[in-house]
Formats: C-alpha cells, sequence, structure tokens
C-alpha cells in the first residue's frame, strides 16, 4: 500500500529538513501478521515555487532531499498564479499528481512521528485481513472495509516546547488520510480565492464517509505540528480572518445544506473569535455580527470578560510596575527619542561591548571608505578602554552618551545584542551581523538543554530578533539555522561574512609582517590552537599541554594558543605543565584573531566557529576533541565533525594528544584525504565568502546614502 504525502515547500526553510527528515527516516513496518494489506511504503511530493521566492532556501532544502532518495518527487508550481494562495494551489497540484492509495497533506512546520506509518499500516489493513475476536466488521475495526477517510492524532508544539492538545473545532488537512480515489471521485479541492482553504474539502471528507460508514480513526498521536513563533498569516490579527464566514457559507452549498455543517460552523467561528492572535479586539463586534453567532455582542464579551478578569490584572499590574521603572530610569533618553533620527548617524557594537571586532568592524571600515559622511560610533564598555582603537569614536554603554546615540541613530550594527534594552524607532535599520557559523546549538534549539543557558530568557532573545531588520548570513546552512532558532520577521542577506575579506586580500607581505610582529622565525610552520568554550564546565581548561606538543614536533612548530575570549585571560598556567616554551606562544590578548590565522599554517580547534571561517584560506584544519561525546549530549551540535562525511569533517582529527602528535609528525594533517575533505567543507560553508562581502553589506544597509555626497 502506499502513501502519498503532498507538502508544499514556502518559506519554511528553517523547520523543512526536520519534516522532511521525519518522513523519509520512518521506521519502515514489518508486514502484518497473517498476510493482510502488508507495510505502507510512501511517496513525498514536495510542491516548490518556480521561480523560488528571493532569500528562501527551502526549494534548495528540497532538491537536496531528492537527488539522495528516489521517494521525494519535486513538483513545480508557478506561484504567480495564485497569489496568497499558493499553499492550496501547491496542495491541490500535489494530490492530482499522487500516485498512493491515500492521500496526507503535510506543512513544512510538521513532523511525521516515528511509528505512524506503522499505525497507519495496521488501520488501513484491507478486508483481506483474517476476522477474529479482534477483527470485527465495520470501518472502525482493522477487519472491516479499508476506510475512506481516517481521522489521525495530533498535537501542537510552541516554539517553547510546551505541547498543546490540538483543538477539535479547527479543522487542519494534516489531521487525516483520505483515500485517493475518493478524493478524486467526490471532487475534494482546496479552496484558491483566500485563506481558510481547508474548510471545505476536510469537512466534505469527513461528512461523506460519515455517511458512507467509512470513517475510520486512529487512536494515537501521528503528527506533530509545530507552532512558529512569528506565526504565519493564518495566525496573525487581521480582517483576513472573516474569510472563515465565507468557507462555511461554500460548505454549507457543497453539502446540500447538511445540518451537521451549522454545529461545525458555530465552534470553528467561535474559536476564530476567542483567538486574539486572529481577531483584534477593534474587529471583535464585526466579526461577531458577520458570523450571525447567537445573542447579543455585549452578553458574549461579559461573560468573556468574567472568565478573564483576574489574569488581565495580574498582567497589568506586572506591565504597570515594568513602565514605572522604565520611565523612572530612562526619562532623558524617552526624551531624545522625540527628536528625529540623524541620517548620518550609525552606531556599532560587537562582542557584548568589548570594542572594534569581527563583521561590524569590518563593516565599519568599508562604509568609511564608501559612505564617508556617515558617522560611525562604536559602544564600549568601561572595562575594555584600552581596546578601543586611537581616534575611534565611541561612548560608554549606559552612559547618557550612549543613550542619545541608540535615541537618533539611524542605522544599528552589532554581532550580539546591545545594552539597555533599546526601543528601536521607526525608520532605525538594525543588521545583525552574527559572529560565527552555528556548529553547537544556537537560539530555540537550545529549549532542550535547560542546564546550559543558565537562566536565558528566551522571550528576551526573541524580543531583540524582533528588532533586527537584516540578518547576515555566511552560507545556507547559518540561513536555514537562524530562520529557525531566531524567528522573526527580518530579511536574509546572503552575502558572506566581511570579516573574512581579508583572507582573500592579505598578501604574502601583511603575513610575514605578522609573524615579525609575534617574532616568529619564517621558516617555522606555525599552529594556531583555539579551543571554544564550553558551557558544562568552569573556567578555561585546556585538554593540549601545548609545552609538552611543542617539544615533541620539535623546533620546526610554533604554536600559537588561544583561549576563548570569554575567559579573557593568558591560556597558559605556570606549575602545570601547561605554561608556555619557547616553541609556544600566548595570543589570547591579540587584538585581531584574522591576523592570528593570516599567520598560521594550520588550525587545531575543537568546536569553535573559527574553523569555518578558516576554512576560507583553504589551509589544513585539525579537528582535536577529546570530550566530543560529551560536548554533543551536553549542548547538541548540527554538524557531526567525526563523521568522516565530506562537508561535515573538514580534516585530519583526533582525540587524544598522542594521536594529535602523530598526526602531525606523520603528515597525515595535510594529506589528499584531508585536503579532499577540506574543500568539500568549504564548499559548503564558505559559498558567499570573495573578498567583497564588506563592499555587498555596505551598499544594501546605506543604499539610501550612497548617493549623497558627504559633508558634516
Amino acid at each position: 500500500m502506499l502513501l502519498s504525502v503532498v507538502m508544499p515547500v514556502h518559506r519554511v526553510q528553517g523547520h523543512l529538513r526536520a519534516a522532511l527528515e521525519s518522513v523519509t527516516a520512518q521506521p519502515e513496518p514489518e508486514p502484518l501478521p497473517g498476510g493482510g494489506a502488508g507495510p505502507v511504503d510512501w511517496e513525498l511530493i514536495a510542491v516548490v515555487p518556480e521561480p523560488a521566492p528571493a532569500g528562501d532556501e527551502g526549494p534548495r532544502i528540497a532538491r537536496e532531499f531528492a537527488d539522495r532518495e528516489p521517494r521525494v518527487r519535486l513538483l513545480r508550481t508557478d506561484p504567480a498564479g495564485h497569489p496568497g494562495t499558493h499553499v492550496a494551489a501547491a496542495r491541490n497540484a500535489g494530490a492530482a499528481e499522487a500516485r498512493g492509495d491515500y492521500l496526507l497533506f503535510l506543512d513544512g512546520d510538521d513532523l511525521l512521528l516515528p511509528g505512524a506509518l506503522a499505525a497507519f499500516a495496521g488501520r488501513l489493513a484491507g478486508p483481506e485481513a483474517p476476522a477474529g475476536p479482534d477483527r470485527t466488521g465495520g470501518p472502525d475495526r482493522p477487519g472491516g472495509p479499508r476506510p475512506d477517510v481516517v481521522r489521525i492524532g495530533r498535537e501542537d508544539v510552541d516554539w517553547r516546547g510546551t505541547v498543546r492538545p490540538a483543538g477539535t473545532a479547527l479543522p487542519a488537512a494534516r489531521d487525516q488520510l483520505v483515500r485517493r480515489a475518493f478524493w478524486a471521485a467526490h471532487g475534494l479541492r482546496f479552496t484558491e480565492d483566500g485563506p481558510y482553504d481547508d474548510v471545505v474539502p476536510v469537512h466534505r471528507a469527513v461528512l461523506l464517509a460519515s455517511g458512507a460508514g467509512t470513517l475510520a480513526g486512529i487512536d494515537r498521536v501521528c503528527v506533530r505540528h509545530r507552532l512558529r513563533r512569528a506565526g504565519t498569516p493564518a495566525a496573525r490579527p487581521g480582517r483576513a480572518h472573516f474569510a472563515v464566514i465565507g468557507a462555511y457559507t461554500r460548505l454549507a452549498e457543497e453539502t446540500g445544506g447538511d445540518p451537521r455543517v451549522r454545529e461545525l460552523r458555530t465552534a470553528h467561528l467561535e474559536a476564530v473569535l476567542a483567538d486574539p492572535g486572529r481577531i483584534a479586539p477593534g474587529d471583535r463586534r464585526a466579526f461577531f455580527r458577520a458570523a450571525a453567532l447567537p445573542g447579543p455582542y455585549l452578553v458574549h464579551r461579559v461573560r468573556r470578560w468574567a472568565g478573564a478578569g483576574r489574569t488581565r490584572a495580574r498582567t497589568a499590574l506586572r506591565a504597570g510596575r515594568k513602565a514605572l521603572r522604565a520611565r523612572v530610569m530612562r526619562l532623558v533618553y524617552r526624551a531624545d527619542l522625540l527628536r528625529p533620527l540623524d541620517p548620518r548617524l550609525a552606531v556599532y557594537g560587537a562582542y557584548w561591548n568589548r570594542g572594534v571586532a569581527c563583521n561590524p568592524a569590518a563593516v565599519y571600515a568599508k562604509a568609511r571608505e564608501l559612505v564617508p559622511h556617515i558617522r560611525g560610533v562604536w559602544v564600549v564598555s568601561s572595562r575594555h578602554l584600552d581596546a578601543m582603537p586611537p581616534g575611534v569614536p565611541y561612548v560608554i554603554e549606559g552612559s547618557r552618551a550612549y543613550w542619545r546615540a541608540m535615541a537618533r541613530a539611524t542605522y544599528l550594527v552589532n554581532n550580539s545584542s546591545f545594552p539597555g534594552g533599546f526601543t528601536k524607532r521607526p525608520g532605525q535599520t538594525y543588521l545583525q551581523t552574527h559572529h560565527g557559523t552555528p556548529l553547537k546549538t544556537m537560539g530555540l534549539d537550545q529549549l532542550p538543554y535547560p542546564a546550559l543557558t543558565g537562566g536565558v530568557s528566551f522571550e528576551r532573545v526573541l524580543a531583540h530578533a524582533d528588532q533586527w531588520d537584516l540578518s547576515l548570513s555566511a552560507n545556507p546552512h547559518t540561513t536555514e539555522t537562524w530562520d529557525r532558532v531566531y524567528p522573526a520577521a527580518y530579511t536574509h542577506l546572503p552575502l558572506g561574512y566581511p570579516r573574512n575579506d581579508v583572507y582573500f586580500t592579505a598578501g604574502p607581505e601583511r603575513t610575514g609582517k605578522i609573524r615579525a610582529e609575534l617574532g616568529i622565525p619564517p621558516d617555522r610552520t606555525v599552529l594556531l590552537y583555539a579551543p571554544t568554550h564550553r558551557d558544562y564546565r568552569e573556567g578555561f581548561l585546556p585538554l593540549l599541554d601545548p609545552g609538552r606538543l611543542s617539544r615533541e614536533l620539535g623546533e620546526e612548530y610554533v604554536l600559537l594558543v588561544r583561549a576563548h575570549y570569554f575567559y579573557g585571560r593568558p591560556a597558559g598556567r605556570p606549575g602545570t605543565g601547561q605554561g608556555a616554551g619557547e616553541g609556544v606562544v600566548d595570543v589570547t590578548g591579540h587584538p585581531s584573531v584574522e591576523e592570528l590565522c593570516l599567520a598560521s599554517d594550520a588550525l587545531v580547534t575543537d568546536y569553535s566557529s573559527l574553523m569555518f571561517d578558516y576554512a576560507c584560506l583553504d589551509r589544513p584544519i585539525i579537528t582535536y576533541a577529546p570530550d566530543w561525546p560529551a560536548y554533543r549530549a551536553a549542548r547538541g551540535t548540527y554538524i557531526d565533525l567525526f563523521s568522516g562525511r565530506p562537508g561535515d569533517t573538514p580534516g585530519a582529527v583526533a582525540t587524544t594528544q598522542d594521536e594529535l602528535r602523530d598526526l602531525l609528525l606523520t603528515g597525515a594533517w595535510r594529506s589528499p584525504e584531508a585536503a579532499a575533505l577540506r574543500a568539500a567543507f568549504r564548499a559548503r560553508f564558505c559559498p558567499y565568502d570573495d573578498g567583497r562581502a564588506a563592499e555587498r553589506v555596505v551598499r544594501r544597509l546605506f543604499a539610501g546614502a550612497l548617493g549623497e555626497d558627504g559633508g558634516a
């Protein structure tokens, strides 16, 4: 028996990979005892728009799955002919192309739970299955005729991971299997003229099957629907939701006035009215009247207010206290918010106010070249004032000058976040550059690891993401991840990392100069050892003895040791065997990691995102991670560095210091096999980097200012 899964691919890039994997990774069901219908095989029809919407990586992800799994088929449709109803049109197109005995309509934010195919196989056993004490006739028993419609269990999960039982009042295509011949015989289609496109086909299928005695059910959750924090058009307040009224008018017409439709209509419309995410407060009276729901609207409101009174009171009290504190502490700032924006002011920040660094530094430098009339000011904490280069304008976080700059700047650029909870003004453009390609879980993907988040408020994390207008992306993997873990309405900029431009523009003269400043002779092989922070461990505890490694490697090698910036102190520890020898240079305090990369011949690291940037240099990358299993279990990772798969593993790997020494002494670190892995890794994670990322970013961010002639 074949199940056709139809999945529209449209602006779900952050969730799509997991949705596709939930189908392709289903355990193959065992044949039923005694014969019967046997296991359920599947095909997945991914309906992709062509041309793809700008910035949507979903079609690429779907093609990736189709290339490696023959049961995944791509069906291309032109969304231009169905503005606003592309999902309905995609579902109809997929159903028309399906070959299966049954249809299942899933979206890109749904998951088919493990064991679902086995449950389908047991429920869809045909009439040829042997009768017995547990196999009596009727569509609700396995021994009866194959049902036309099978209602399946579903659960909704919000972005916090909270499971909500799915409401029965809101019909959804994902809640049922429909026999394809039955679907075609009754001309069932999703309506393509507006929202609530599944009301008519879902209810009609159930009503028809119920009347014919061919409606069945599976008493287990088979589908998990992930509620996106940023929402979808179907779950955002507005008058578009009035369309649900017309959907039930059409359903009544197509069912010949079936009396059961009235009950379905009342339940659904009352659920829509009660949902503040659908009907805005100012539209509720109009919706109530248009829907002709029973009783006066005033009575409905009183009943609703009585039920929610105490909750509103508590919420209002908390909000009032918060507003009072904000008024007292930021009165002057709020006065500045009333002043006009300065069209020639940009505020920059990096690494939680540590100074001029990373992508913002590269953007700042290029902006001084291309838009010199835009004044750039850096936010720095008082603890890091000594890191500020001479002549670079700055304001100290929390100061009067800081709040004035944040209130009036037209452009905001940061790779982390600005301090103090500033108010994003209309007209301000906030570019979030980020500071690395994600190897470990980030954002909402950290929810399963609460012990490592240190009490982080994910609500505040997402409120910060809501402020972004532009989110810089280094590669498709990054775009896909940010889209899922920081769900908000920003625009992705797949332009590459400006901080990596130097890897393409610096010549051998600069490399030689950096080595000379570090005191390294020109004939030495330089290894940069840059381990990352471990959330599950206090302080910096190197898993490498640099002095011992230096002695074992000999005078040919120099080892640069750089601890993660979280620790901010030298990596060597006197008296513990970790101190620097003649062949070891502690560069933890060096202001530019890019210069250290240029000075090195190879990178030795564990889980640092530096590996993705270093790949731009096309120099060897050695993964040294003695605690890989513990790190993956404690923090979670997106990439298996030890898998040996091209695109995942960047080069030679070692899990002990002896293994690291041996692969260095034998030359395995720069073997043809390691070079092939590095090439695949570089192709996957450095596709946009070419030395001109900063220019592309500046031209996009300051597009409106490029034509100005400068001046004070």
